[in-house]
């Protein structure tokens, strides 16, 4: 049975200077309602998760939203916004409370990635990286003192990034050339890291490096660096396409000198958390692609029902109206996947094909419903003045990035082909 939430009130104080200014919503709010042994709807959630989804969109409006086309611009984070984020418990959601965390839920973190997506996915992918992936690699498989060091950096100050992909390596992330050497009581890291995300601001580095090159991909093992180790240094970041305030850069590791004692799990095991913790993180990126579609059907839909043509509104043309009913229709079935895949999770249940299917789908869908938003616009969606070209921009790399959309397929038909030998 899923367990509640703890009180939001008991908690690292998340958002706690909005507190005063929510309304929460009461259908399908108690937690009585959920769990007294009835099935439930995928979409309903704890009280504890309503108040922090509207406490994340009352940030997101207020502390982010001005932010976006300045950021955009520059391409890169505004300090205030990583400010507000840090102060707020965003970046720390279910690190626990002795550790400066808020102790909230895998599925606190899903609903924080997509609300702050329906208003920037750059700073949604932060949220989600730090959550899903770097938190959550510390978390469950450090040792205590690895946990007391790093998780109060991380909750409070420190962004973190996961250093898995080479220049010679995409798909095949585990045909990696970063090796770590011996030498002493430490290790000497070598090699360079590419399509590393938010490296420009992050501080703590979890980087696989091959550390027995003669076992093969078996010698991989994960490492936490800091980003003032010597030998440490990140690249210029990457001219994108889409989510440009999200920082991409190359790192480069020369000679870095790290202490066995900040190996992250088991010596060899690093293959295992990277293939095991994308598969959580795939679901933050189906949440991304959610709010993303969201965000840009809810920034149009009001212009359809305003503009008038033939002395109608759009929306009231029944080829108008079918298309915005199929969007609205493939964006629910995309949050029931991503939903669904994160209450299993929760659950310690089989979740990798559904968090396949989740990212999978919910890419194809983000990049459906942006295109279709910006014809919905006419001419303005194709400006810089509306946010519908932004949006479709974002979410482009839905289909690339932890795991491309054929790699998702594979790992689908997989199952599907076990299920039926069996």
């Amino acid at each position: 049975m899923l367990q509640t939430c703890r009180n939001i009130s008991k908690a690292r104080p998340i958002l706690q200077k909005y507190a005063g200014c929510l309304q929460i919503s009461n259908h399908l709010s108690t937690s009585a309602a959920l769990f007294d042994g009835r099935p439930f709807p995928l979409t309903a959630l704890t009280e504890d998760e309503l108040v922090l989804k509207d406490m994340v969109a009352k940030l997101a409006s207020e502390n982010i939203a001005p932010y976006v086309k300045k950021m955009e611009k520059e391409g890169k984070f505004d300090p205030s916004v990583l400010e507000a984020i840090f102060d707020s418990g965003l970046m720390g959601i279910e690190i626990e409370a002795e550790y400066g965390g808020s102790g909230l839920s895998f599925m606190s973190s899903i609903i924080a990635v997509e609300e702050i997506s329906k208003v920037d996915a750059s700073v949604g992918i932060y949220v989600d990286i730090q959550n899903t992936l770097v938190n959550a690699l510390i978390r469950k498989i450090g040792t205590p003192e690895q946990k007391k060091h790093y998780l109060p950096l991380l909750a409070q100050k420190a962004g973190g990034c996961f250093c898995l992909s080479e220049p010679q390596s995409g798909s095949d992330a585990f045909a990696m050339k970063t090796i770590a050497k011996k030498d002493g009581s430490d290790y000497v890291i070598n090699g360079t890291k590419m399509w590393i995300s938010h490296s420009d601001v992050a501080g703590v580095f979890l980087v696989m490096a091959n550390a027995n090159p003669s076992d093969g991909y078996r010698g991989i093992t994960c490492f936490i660096v800091d980003r003032e180790m010597p030998g440490v240094s990140v690249g210029k970041k990457e001219d994108k396409l889409g989510l440009r305030a999200s920082g991409t850069c190359m790192v480069h590791f020369d000679n870095v000198r790290v202490p066995e004692r900040n190996i992250l799990g088991k010596f060899g095991h690093g293959y295992k958390y990277a293939a095991g913790f994308l598969n959580e993180g795939r679901i933050g990126i189906g949440a991304q692609m959610v709010g993303i579609a969201q965000g840009c059907f809810d920034a149009t839909i009001p212009y359809t029902l305003e503009r008038r043509q033939f002395g109608k509104s759009v929306f009231s043309f029944q080829g108008m109206s079918h298309q915005i009913a199929q969007v609205a229709t493939q964006i629910e079935s995309t949050r029931l996947l991503v939903y669904n895949a994160a209450r299993l999770q929760e659950m310690g249940l089989d979740f990798i094909k559904q968090a396949a299917m989740a990212k999978y789908y919910a890419a194809e869908v983000a990049l459906l419903t942006t295109s279709k938003c910006i014809d919905w616009m006419g001419g303005v969606g194709f400006t810089k003045d509306f946010p519908q070209e932004k949006f479709y921009r974002d979410c482009k790399v839905g289909s690339i990035y932890e795991g491309t959309s054929n790699i998702q397929l594979n790992t689908i038909a997989k199952f599907i082909q076990r299920e039926y030998e069996q």
